[in-house]
C-alpha cells in the first residue's frame, strides 16, 4: 500500500514521540482504532528499537511507521561550556553529577541497516532529510518515506531527494522542532516560527506530495481543519500523552493536568535544541540555553532522569504542545472514537 493510500485509510497518525511515550502498545491501540501508529527511533539502541518494532508486529499490527533522527552538525567545541556551571549546581540539588557533552548520531548508520531489512510500511526523519540514497535503500524495501519539514523551503528539498511525503510541523507543536540543521530556526531563520494553519497551505501549494499535518491539534474539529485546507492526515502527539497506552513518565501526564502548569514556551535548556514544553523551573531558571544538539542533551541527561526519580516534575522536560490543557485520561481507541466524532461534526469523515 502507498502513503497515499494508507494516510487516505488512516488519516489520524499518532506522533512518534522519542522519550518513552510512544510504546508498543501505544502504536498497537491507535492502529487497531484505524489510525496510523509510529514508533520513536529517536535516543533508543537499535536493538531496542528491534524489540519494539517486533513487538509491534507481534500484536498484530502491519500498518505502522518508525522514526528516525537525521544527525546534526558537530557544534563548536567551546558551545557547551557556559552552561556547565549552571548545570552544576543543577547536579547538587539532585546530588549527582553532569553528564559529559559527547556528540554523536544517535546510531544512524545501524538503524539505516535495522529499517532496510525490517521494511517497516513508513519511515519518517526529523532534524534534516537524509540524502537521496538513504531515501531510495527504504523505498527499495517497499518503506514510504516521509520527511518533518518547518518550512516550504524544507518541504522542497525533501521532495527533490525523492521523500513520498512531507510533514508539515507548526510552531505550536510539542517536543524538538523539526528544523534541518542547515537552515531552521536552530540558525535564526524565523520562517521556520510559522504557526501550522499559515505554513500548511504555502507546503501544500508547493509540493505534490501527500502533506502531514502537526502543531497543536488536539480535537477532531482540528483534524477536520486540517485535512480541509489540502493536508493528507493529521498527526496528533500531545492528547497522546496521558492516554494509558503512553509511556509517558506519570509526572508528565500529571503536570498536563495541573493548574500550576499555565503555558508552554521554545527552550534548548534541556537539549540545546529548540522544543516546547511546559514552563517550569528548569525551564524559567535557563532561558539562555546554548545550541549545542545533542551534546546539551547528554549534559542534562542524568539530571532529568534524577527528577524523574524524585517526582520532580519541575527538573524534567514536559514536553507538550501549546493544546496540552485538552489531553485525556483515557484509553487511546477512546481518544480515537471522539477524534472521529468531532472530524465528523465538522463535517470531515475520518
Amino acid at each position: 500500500m502507498g502513503l497515499t493510500d494508507l494516510l487516505r485509510e488512516r488519516p489520524i497518525v499518532q506522533a512518534p514521540m522519542a522519550g518513552g511515550a510512544a510504546t508498543p502498545e501505544l502504536v498497537a491501540a491507535v492502529t487497531e482504532a484505524g489510525g496510523t501508529g509510529f514508533l520513536a527511533a529517536g535516543y533508543l539502541g537499535p536493538d531496542t528499537l528491534a524489540t519494539r518494532i517486533r513487538a509491534v508486529r507481534d500484536s498484530g499490527v502491519a500498518a505502522f511507521g518508525v522514526n528516525v533522527f537525521v544527525p546534526g552538525p558537530i557544534c563548536a567545541p567551546d558551545a557547551p561550556a557556559p552552561y556547565m556551571p549552571l548545570l552544576e549546581t543543577e547536579a547538587k540539588r539532585y546530588e549527582v553529577s553532569v553528564g559529559e557533552p559527547v556528540h554523536d548520531d544517535d546510531a544512524w548508520d545501524a538503524k539505516i541497516d535495522l529499517l532496510a531489512e525490517a521494511a517497516v510500511p513508513v519511515v519518517s526523519f526529523t532534524f534534516g532529510c537524509p540524502e537521496a540514497g538513504v531515501l531510495e535503500r527504504l523505498r527499495r524495501v517497499g518503506s514510504a518515506t516521509v520527511v518533518t519539514v518547518t518550512t516550504v523551503e524544507e518541504a522542497r528539498l525533501a521532495v527533490e531527494r525523492g521523500a513520498d511525503g512531507v510533514c508539515a510541523q507548526g510552531v505550536e507543536a510539542g517536543g524538538h522542532r523539526g528544523s534541518f540543521a542547515a537552515t531552521g530556526d536552530e540558525h535564526g531563520n524565523r520562517s521556520a516560527d510559522r504557526s501550522l494553519w499559515e505554513l500548511l497551505p504555502d507546503v501544500v501549494d508547493a509540493v505534490d506530495v501527500p502533506v502531514i499535518a502537526t502543531g497543536g491539534l488536539m480535537t477532531g474539529a482540528d483534524v477536520a481543519g486540517v485535512l480541509q485546507r489540502g493536508a493528507a492526515a493529521a498527526q496528533i502527539g500531545t492528547a497522546f500523552l496521558r492516554c494509558h497506552e503512553s509511556g509517558a513518565h506519570p509526572e508528565h501526564k500529571a503536570a498536563l493536568a495541573d493548574p500550576s502548569y499555565t503555558e508552554t514556551t521554545l527552550t534548548r535548556a534541556f537539549t540545546g535544541r529548540l522544543a516546547r514544553g511546559l514552563v517550569n523551573r528548569f525551564v524559567s531558571e535557563h532561558p539562555e540555553a546554548p545550541r549545542a544538539y545533542p551534546e546539551i542533551h547528554h549534559m542534562t541527561k542524568p539530571l532529568r532522569a534524577a527528577a524523574a526519580q524524585a517526582g520532580d516534575p519541575d527538573g524534567m522536560a514536559l514536553w507538550a504542545g501549546t493544546g496540552f490543557r485538552k489531553a485525556m485520561d483515557a484509553p487511546a481507541a477512546e481518544i480515537m472514537e471522539r477524534l472521529r466524532h468531532e472530524a465528523g461534526e465538522a463535517g470531515v469523515r475520518v
